[in-house]
């Protein structure tokens, strides 16, 4: 509507102009005003078509015309897009053309003693009309559309960054997800090591109890005596690690309850809780008295260690000693009575382990334990995750091996 009101008010200003242009130039005054008219009426497409503005305006000034066209064509060529070249040349012949017709009415106007001036106002007037007419709507139209594409710069930023600040908050929901399904599975793995193992002792002492509680009481306390020992210690270890869950969780609940973007906080949060397990989960040093405890239980086990013992970092001794007490209860659920030799290697950038189980003897009886499959999973995942190698299967003899080698750093 804006450009429709100005195309009818520029050729409304055309047709009166073509009148006086009509007389002078001895055609019907129709004539006049019908050109006026439709010169005037080409400013409707100047958003489309800037350049064709201009021209027609440049081509009525020796008329005396468009004056409203010139200024507004002026001001749309110079903000839009197009090369500086083309709009200094356009700017250019409109400033040399207004001069040119200000020149010569200037000087018609003083021969016919209209004006009663000195010779030297007829450049002085030509210049600063064509300038007054033709630097203005340029500049103007310059700063805006030097504004205007800032304004779009500005705009196209924004959005880049709020569609980089979506896809981060998407990656960081992403990590969040993962470290939560790392987080469970880590204490999915956390709970099978310390209940299946303790649990399958448990069983085999009650089974043994149960086999001599008449032929020999005292061995029968023994038994009993170990059972308790083992439940409480399954107690302790699952007090430790619920604590460890307790004391990380409710931070992680409190952050993500506060804003959504800190759910980084929150990953911190459960990275903090798993160090915080693993360093006060077993060592090495406790290996010994595993294999103790499965001797005790009845498992005729070999225990050897080579090269000099020394001190690695709390999740490699972790996840050494979880490899050996989960290969130690698969002994103990699928070949009990079986020889079993427990193997730990000290080497100069790693430590490796091996637990190997000869074939159970056809009378033996593996008190019917229950097996999820996840435990030789869970041991490989333990080992992969320090950078390590991890291989379990049947040996040639009709036993089971199970070797993992975990670099020291």
């Amino acid at each position: 509507m804006f450009d429709v009101s100005l195309a009818v008010v520029s050729a409304l200003e055309c047709a009166l102009e073509g009148m006086p242009f009509a007389k002078d130039a001895g055609i019907p005054v129709a004539a006049g005003v019908v050109f006026g008219a439709l010169a005037g009426s080409v400013l409707l497409v100047r958003r489309r078509w800037p350049i064709a503005v201009v021209l027609v305006s440049i081509a009525i000034t020796p008329a005396e015309m468009g004056f409203l066209m010139g200024v507004v064509g002026l001001y749309t060529l110079a903000a839009a897009e197009l090369p500086r070249r083309i709009i200094a040349s356009l700017a250019g012949m409109s400033l040399v053309g207004t001069m040119i017709v200000t020149f010569v009415k200037t000087r018609q106007d003083m021969s016919r003693g209209d004006l009663d001036i000195g010779d030297w106002f007829v450049p002085f007037a030509a210049i600063t009309m064509s300038l007054g007419f033709t630097a203005p709507p340029v500049l103007l139209g310059l700063y805006v559309g030097a504004r205007r594409r800032l304004m779009e710069s500005l705009r196209e930023r924004a959005d880049s960054l709020e569609r980089e600040l979506q896809l981060l908050a998407e990656r960081a929901e992403e990590r969040a997800e993962w470290a939560r399904n790392e987080e469970r599975t880590r204490i999915a793995r956390e709970m099978h090591d310390v209940v299946a193992h303790r649990v399958s002792l448990m069983v085999v002492h009650a089974a043994a109890l149960q086999a001599v509680a008449r032929k020999d009481p005292e061995k029968a306390v023994r038994n009993a005596a170990l059972v308790g020992d083992m439940g409480r210690q399954a107690l302790t270890e699952l007090r430790e690690m619920l604590g460890v869950l307790r004391s990380g969780g409710g931070d992680v609940r409190r952050e993500r309850a506060a804003s959504v973007p800190l759910v980084a906080v929150g990953v911190a949060a459960a990275a903090a809780a798993s160090r915080a397990a693993d360093d006060e989960g077993p060592s090495l040093a406790e290996i010994e008295e595993l294999v103790g405890q499965s001797a005790a239980a009845g498992m005729v086990v070999a225990f050897s260690v080579e090269g000099d013992a020394r001190s690695y970092a709390p999740v490699v001794e972790q996840a050494a000693y979880r490899v050996v007490q989960e290969a130690l209860t698969n002994v103990h659920k699928h070949a009990a009575g079986a020889k079993t030799y427990v193997r730990l290697a000290h080497r100069v950038s790693e430590i490796a382990m091996q637990v190997e189980n000869e074939p159970p003897e056809e009378a033996a009886s593996s008190a019917r334990l229950p097996s999820g499959g996840n435990g030789l999973v869970g041991m490989k995942e333990r080992v992969s995750a320090l950078g390590g190698v991890f291989v379990s299967g049947p040996t040639d003899a009709g036993g089971f091996r199970v070797s993992a080698v975990i670099p020291a750093s």
